[in-house]
């Protein structure tokens, strides 16, 4: 099966402690559902960098930069979309993308 890769992009922060543990086991919670297809669950990511063409940085991660990021098996990308479209990030604002990995080797 092939693996995808799920960039997390936006989405707020919990208000409250309370609201942060409400997330955390809504997110173990989805992980746990998803079984074996998790391959990687990722992590948040801090503020990003851009290098543009010509080499130029900026410090501020581009139009939608990323928050976090997750790696799932599944058997195309219709069945790893309807894994997504169950996340909690959704649920605070956020957005997902899907990319397939591909193996070279």
């Amino acid at each position: 099966m092939p693996n995808f890769l799920l960039v997390y992009h936006g989405g707020t922060m919990p208000a409250s402690e309370e609201e942060g543990q409400k997330a955390m086991q809504a997110w173990l919670s989805w992980f746990g559902s998803l079984g074996d297809a998790v391959v990687d669950g990722g992590n948040p990511v801090g503020k990003s960098m851009t290098v543009h063409p010509g080499g130029k940085v900026t410090d501020d991660g581009g139009p939608s930069p990323t928050t976090g990021y997750s790696v799932l098996k599944a058997a195309d990308a219709d069945a790893v979309a309807a894994m997504a479209r169950r996340c909690p990030h959704l649920d605070a604002d956020g957005t997902i993308e899907i990319a397939p990995i591909i193996e070279m080797g």
